[in-house]
């Protein structure tokens, strides 16, 4: 029996209402569909999402079903920056995750499709329908279209820094802003929100070819139909995530995670998804998969062109096409299907060609955009894994946009408690080559977490900055970042880990092959191990915790309960 008919005879209340919100009788005993989504008018990646809720919702009707919609708004990290909204950030992955669990618990449906694009509703929706553990299947938002000469919003930080330093004028930087953004969708690079798109179909939670569409075109919308139809098969045959979301499944993730060159923010996602199915993912295992794993992938902001060309390349069942000797292919999806299957599928229903024939109006091959497995961007994936005395923990890097000159390097300290102090430092000309900018107190249980986007671009924006500077920090980075960004330090200074005892002019060692970070001297002077411990073991004797920055609210709830930012930044 259906789980929805099966509640039906304990609660006697359940049909008079929704007899009371409008559904027929005949509605009652039909597959109940629940229909989530991050909807709203928060920002480009939700703001289109009722019309896919509403083409599914068509295709569950057609099919014997009945849909019931429910929304849980997401934010939108570029809206938050700059302020104290992008403290919310991450949190907001856990309150979204936290409802999803309450809509599907409190009445409890057949099946679920879930709808989302962007940074934290894509991995919310992943990780509630993990812990709610009932047949579910997701639909990506797509990508925005670029705007003119192939503008995107990561370019924007870019310009904003050239604009504050008095190297482009006003109207400039103002033409810039005013086309950046030209559509609906994720912003068009490959960010967390086209990251974990991508991630919802390698992880086989999205229909095959699903993930990373334009937000504008007729094929998302035949997915969302698709969607609706495939949900009542869930339902029938109780498929569940925890058939499909196996540890088979997130080593396949990861290995396109590498290719695709995805961003840092999976680090924090990808664990906490797995967590909730039991599963744990330490970050040893990224570190080793993506050093086994080609960079493949040539889309912004690590390579050349928006995100858009990535389905116009073939998306994501291409780039499984050459990772396939990586990939585990009898891993169920919720096609019904393994992958091996979906992928021979694919290849036999025509979507390379539809696909490769919006690249030639570009004047572009596949080979273009990306790379075959023989001639990778990078052999070695393009996250590391660094470990040390400054990250006992570890703190993760995208090493693929870094500059040679800073993969092994000696730094001088410069401590900062909070990213605006640090940002001011850098813009003011305060920050030299040589230096470690080390941005602290921004954890998880620090202040929520937020991303250091303003700070990296305003290095990375700085030819002679870029090649020089690294910036470490507990916090996190926007997945447009580029340069020298190391993040997640773990354990965080909020926590008493060793990044908060870094002080002015202590020597730090980066080492990229290697995955070190250490601090091997003080005064600018390099100390030995063990002088080196005694002087951190003293300094920790010293060393007092900072009040609270939020005394109040969620963000008070998530400072108490947060794991590190290396084991996820979930709450437990």
């Amino acid at each position: 029996m259906l789980r929805s008919q099966e509640i039906r005879s304990v609660a006697p209340e359940m049909d008079p209402l929704k007899l009371g919100m409008g559904w027929s009788v005949d509605d009652l005993g039909k597959p109940q569909i629940m229909l989530e989504s991050t909807y709203g008018d928060s920002h480009p990646g939700s703001a289109h999402l009722n019309e896919l809720v509403a083409l599914c919702e068509e295709a569950i009707k057609a099919g014997g079903g009945k849909a019931a919609k429910y929304y849980a708004t997401d934010i939108c990290d570029g809206q938050s920056q700059g302020h104290d909204g992008i403290n919310f950030s991450l949190v907001s992955r856990e309150v979204i995750a936290s409802l999803i669990e309450i809509h599907a618990m409190a009445t409890p449906f057949d099946a679920g499709v879930f709808f989302a694009s962007c940074d934290k509703g894509m991995p919310a929706s992943l990780e509630g329908l993990a812990r709610v553990n009932a047949p579910a299947i997701v639909v990506p938002g797509g990508v925005m279209n670029a705007g003119s000469n192939l503008l995107t919003l990561e370019q924007i930080g870019m310009y904003n820094a050239m604009y504050k330093r008095g190297e482009i004028t006003l109207e400039e930087f103002t033409r810039y802003k005013r086309n950046a953004c030209p559509s609906c969708g994720a912003c068009s690079f490959m960010g967390t929100a086209s990251t974990m798109q991508v991630m919802a179909e390698a992880l086989g939670m999205a229909m095959p070819g699903s993930s990373l569409l334009p937000a504008t075109s007729g094929e998302l919308r035949d997915f969302a139909r698709k969607a609706g139809e495939q949900s009542l098969v869930l339902a029938k045959k109780n498929i569940r995530p925890s058939e499909i979301m196996t540890k088979e499944a997130f080593h396949n993730a990861i290995v396109v995670h590498a290719a695709i060159a995805g961003s840092s923010n999976s680090l924090l996602h990808i664990p906490a998804i797995a967590h909730e199915l039991g599963i744990e993912l330490d970050a040893g295992e990224f570190d080793r998969i993506h050093r086994n794993s080609p960079y493949l992938l040539n889309i912004r902001p690590s390579g050349k062109w928006p995100a858009e060309f990535y389905f116009y390349a073939g998306g994501t069942p291409a780039i499984m096409e050459e990772v396939k000797s990586l990939l585990n292919l009898d891993a169920l999806t919720i096609s019904g299907k393994t992958l091996g299957e979906n992928l021979e599928d694919i290849k036999k229903s025509g979507f390379y060609e539809r696909c490769n024939e919006h690249l030639k109006t570009h004047g572009l091959s596949k080979e273009d955009v990306i790379r075959p497995f023989s001639n990778p961007i990078c052999a070695a994936g393009s996250l590391a894994v660094l470990k040390g005395n400054l990250a006992p923990e570890g703190a993760v890097v995208k090493h693929s946009a870094l500059p040679r000159e800073i993969r092994k390097a000696k730094l001088r300290a410069r401590p900062f408690d909070s990213e605006e102090e640090a940002i001011d430092a850098t813009l003011t000309g305060k920050i030299l080559p040589g230096d470690a900018v080390i941005i602290r107190y921004e954890g998880p249980k620090g202040s929520g977490m937020p991303e250091m986007f303003y700070t990296t671009e305003a290095i990375a924006s700085d030819a002679t900055l870029a090649s020089s500077v690294a910036l470490i920090t507990d916090g996190r980075f926007s997945g447009a970042t580029r340069g020298p960004a190391i993040g997640h330090v773990s354990p965080e200074a909020a926590d008493g880990g060793p990044i908060a005892l870094v002080r002015e002019g202590d020597v730090i060692e980066l080492d990229i092959d290697l995955r070190r970070l250490n601090v091997v001297g003080a005064d600018g002077k390099d100390m030995s191990p063990e002088e080196m411990e005694k002087t951190l073991s003293q300094r920790k004797k010293e060393w007092r915790p900072k009040p609270a920055k939020y005394s109040k609210g969620i963000l008070r709830v998530y400072a108490k309960n947060a794991v590190s930012p290396m084991k996820g930044g979930y709450l437990e």
